[in-house]
């Protein structure tokens, strides 16, 4: 409706949309989490938290969690590199978990990663899901690696413009709203939509990779990633799975024996 008023009022309300959380995890906080450090900063006038195990190490490891998630769904991958005695750090992005605010786009949350390294790193092995390897993607771009950084990508979303299309999908929305809304986005951060991918970004990437996805994936689907496995690019390693989808992937004793083997 508000689009047949103003086709730029209804494309701000569809990314405003696109950039909140509407259902946040509910889980509850394991007494895990009662044995970490809290850690706290502030970015761009909002509270974030964090937690950190192991306290001093060499080794340090990050865990970067997906839309509508939070650091407490990867319990997991938390203890095991705790048991390896790895340095670990995990936090909820802005409008997430515990952290304050109510909308994130994928930039704010890149500059969130880049502020962590910048804190408590520097930082050698991270691992990511859907959104958040979108993210780490690209603060990747500016963070000073080498081929010995590790990365584990499950699921990321490789495509903002395939996101884009499951919004307009969802809203039902006409493709005469797409220029506004995409226009928006430049407006935004001064990049197109297509920038925003990790599949650009993958060529600035030093470190060695790991990269699993399903075959029936729903939300970040395995074409978007067939052109990548095509390139034959020397410092990723993919695992294709089928049958997990997006969100249950990561819980997956074969997925998880899969990172700790590859990470460690």
């Amino acid at each position: 409706m508000l689009s047949l008023v103003s086709k730029k009022c209804a494309a701000k309300k569809a990314l405003r949309l696109f950039c909140t959380p509407l259902n946040k995890s509910k889980k509850k906080l394991s007494a895990l989490f009662n044995t970490a450090e809290k850690l706290h900063f502030y970015l761009d006038k909002k509270l974030v938290t964090g937690y950190r195990w192991n306290f001093p190490r060499s080794k340090k490891f990050l865990v970067v969690h997906g839309f509508q998630s939070a650091a407490k769904n990867f319990e997991k991958y938390i203890t095991l590199m705790i048991s390896k005695n790895y340095e670990v750090l995990a936090f909820d992005a802005p409008a997430h978990g515990e952290s304050e605010g109510t909308r994130i786009n994928v930039l704010e949350y890149s500059r969130f990663i880049k502020e962590i390294c910048t804190r408590y790193g520097p930082i050698e092995t991270f691992m990511a899901h859907s959104f958040g390897g979108l993210a780490i993607s690209l603060a990747l771009e500016d963070i000073i690696h080498t081929d010995k950084t590790r990365l584990v990508l499950i699921a990321p979303a490789t495509e903002t413009s395939t996101a884009v299309d499951l919004l307009f999908n969802f809203l039902k929305l006409k493709d005469n709203l797409r220029t506004d809304f995409e226009n928006l986005i430049i407006s935004m951060g001064g990049v197109t939509v297509q920038w925003l991918s990790v599949s650009r970004a993958i060529k600035n990437i030093r470190a060695r990779i790991l990269w699993i996805h399903d075959e029936d994936d729903d939300i970040t689907p395995l074409k978007d990633v067939q052109p990548l496995i095509q390139s034959g690019y020397s410092n990723i390693q993919f695992m294709i799975t089928k049958g997990f989808g997006h969100r249950r992937i990561y819980h997956e004793k074969e997925v998880i024996e899969a990172v700790t083997t590859f990470l460690t």
